[in-house]
């Protein structure tokens, strides 16, 4: 007896789920190839300089992570680099995630006049390469007596026109205008609506927008280090001091680069759970 001949229907049939394998073999091979330099960088700051030179290169970690730790905290002031990435990236970090969203329930939602001109204008300074502003800005903070602070870091960064571009868009869509209606019948301001209705459809959003921006505050490093000074320093400065040797030691700055990657890893795994979370929970709360 014979088996059954495969019909187009069972054939289609079996399509989606391989195309959910190959879907996954996709996302673990790039996960592997994005990890591996990473864990190749811990396995060189666990060994010494001699390890570089190996054939085949070392695979595992080695016994001296903690010394080469220790080194990097002799050679510069890398807690309180780490101390002030974390004020700087978490203070605006948070500050994009508010103000971008306040502006974006605006610019979606509200009717006022020059909305689209005013959108317009904020989007069209994303054209203008930072570089630009540099001098002007550092002489705003030579005048503020701001150099050498944090305050040169976080205040010109507490919102940005991308934030304010990626909420509006967010909230246009997500954002049912009934069920704003239904919130000014039942007696809410727009501060109110804001606060229970706007701010839980956006968590989402929010949480992936604060993501990026406190990556990218921490892996900034020409603003900082152009209005700070190496005593007072964030941790890519504190990084380029390390490789700043007239013999570069690839074991201490791959130390520090660790240290200095550790808490990214975290804030991605925090944040990455408040995402699935607001969808799981869906778009707003009771």
């Amino acid at each position: 007896m014979t088996a059954p001949r495969p019909t187009a229907r069972t054939a289609r049939r079996g399509a989606p789920g391989g195309a959910r394998r190959l879907t996954y073999l996709t996302l673990l091979a790039v996960a592997f190839f994005s990890a591996v330099p990473l864990y190749y960088s811990v396995v060189v700051a666990s060994r010494d300089n001699a390890a570089l030179a190996e054939v085949p290169p070392p695979l595992l970690p080695g016994g001296n992570f903690f010394a080469n730790v220790a080194r990097v905290f002799d050679t510069v002031p890398f807690a309180l680099a780490l101390a002030n990435s974390v004020l700087v990236s978490g203070t605006i970090a948070l500050a994009v995630m508010f103000f971008s969203t306040l502006a974006g329930f605006a610019f979606a939602k509200l009717r006022f006049r020059g909305r689209n001109a005013l959108l317009l204008l904020t989007v069209a300074t994303m054209m203008v390469p930072t570089q630009l502003g540099i001098i002007p800005l550092y002489m705003l903070m030579v005048k503020l007596e701001w150099t050498g602070t944090m305050y040169a870091l976080i205040v010109p960064a507490l919102v940005n026109a991308f934030g304010v571009f990626f909420m509006t868009q967010y909230l246009s869509r997500a954002l049912p205008t009934e069920l704003l209606e239904a919130g000014r019948v039942d007696g809410c301001t727009t501060w109110g609506l804001f606060w229970h209705v706007v701010l839980p459809v956006a968590r989402p959003a929010a949480a992936v927008l604060g993501m990026l921006t406190f990556m990218s505050a921490w892996n900034d490093y020409f603003w900082p280090l152009v209005v700070l000074t190496p005593e007072n320093p964030t941790v890519q400065v504190a990084l380029s001091t390390l490789a700043a040797g007239y013999v570069n030691d690839y074991v201490l700055g791959l130390a520090g680069t660790a240290l200095g990657t550790l808490p990214l890893v975290i804030v991605f795994g925090l944040l990455g759970k408040q995402i699935i979370g607001g969808i799981m929970q869906g778009a707003v709360k009771g």
